[in-house]
């Protein structure tokens, strides 16, 4: 196929990114975050997490980030939302759209959220059925679908299965997501056509990590696939908790520039974004973990 004519990011930064940050960062911080995001021209933004602040404090301020934030038209929020519970809490927040996850590893699903795959998509489903019945979007975040830290490759048909279950209880859409980052082109290509058999292209999104510094090339494999919905993390937040040191999610900036130089169209003002990344970087006292928006820094000078 030829590459997409124009693609939209899902900047993940402010919940999959800053949940990962060992230092709590302030509500107003993370709404001045969200704020440069859609001035940057991101048309997608996951925001936060509905999960129990015993076991993600850094969510704790979900109600208030979402509160705080001046909506924009034609932007869409999403929040994750583990169960019934926190489903409850997150839609007197009136998100659009929540994400449920699910791994395509069974020792994955065991670790992380104590319990099968098969039983976790029965845990999602009521939660699916009172989204969709509020008129609220809900995509799926499969995790773990070319690699997992505790079982090596998955196989695409594992890959198959999770897509076809989350079809089977009413999520709208997929990420193919490669939590950490041991992906290559193929693989990453494997795992998209074995989700295409149960869901649209149009419904489909890649999210990679850059542990390996794969994330540039599997995105490049997507887009040949058609693929021209992805998520990234501005200044590249977010580390890869199964690699010690190692980077987690690409940065938009790196994405950004890609696609640009591709000559494909995303709305999304590179500078401004940049500046964004600087932002929530100086905050957190480091430098943005994006090669473009270190250049294109060094460059202003």
């Amino acid at each position: 196929m030829s590459l997409p004519e124009r693609v939209q990011l899902i900047d993940v930064g402010p919940r999959d990114g800053l949940q990962n940050e060992k230092q709590p960062v302030p509500a107003a911080v993370k709404i001045e975050l969200v704020h440069r995001l859609q001035d940057a021209g991101l048309k997608e933004i996951e925001v936060t997490s509905f999960v129990s602040p015993k076991w993600v404090p850094q969510m704790a301020d979900n109600a208030e980030v979402m509160a705080g934030i001046q909506r924009q038209s034609g932007v869409r929020y999403s929040v994750l939302t583990p169960n019934l519970k926190g489903f409850e809490a997150a839609v007197l927040s009136k998100p659009d759209e929540i994400v449920v996850f699910g791994a395509a590893s069974e020792a994955f699903s065991q670790r992380n959220i104590n319990c099968s795959i098969a039983e976790s998509i029965e845990r999602f489903a009521p939660v699916v059925a009172a989204a969709r019945a509020a008129g609220i979007r809900v995509r799926g975040a499969m995790s773990c679908t070319v690699g997992c830290p505790y079982e090596g490759d998955i196989p695409p048909e594992r890959v198959g299965m999770l897509a076809r279950l989350m079809k089977d209880i009413g999520v709208q859409r997929v990420d193919v997501a490669d939590t950490i980052g041991v992906g290559t082109p193929r693989k990453v290509q494997r795992a998209i056509e074995a989700t295409l058999v149960h869901f649209g292209l149009d419904d489909v999104s890649g999210h990679f990590h850059d542990t390996y510094g794969q994330a540039l090339a599997n995105t490049y494999a997507a887009l040949e696939m058609g693929v021209w919905n992805f998520q990234s993390s501005v200044a590249g937040l977010g580390g890869c908790p199964y690699a010690k040191g190692a980077t987690g999610n690409v940065a938009t900036e790196d994405v950004v520039y890609l696609l640009h130089g591709l000559g494909i169209e995303t709305d999304i003002d590179l500078e401004r974004l940049v500046d964004a990344g600087k932002f929530i970087s100086d905050v957190l006292g480091r430098a943005p973990g994006s090669r473009a928006a270190t250049a294109l820094l060094a460059k202003r000078g």
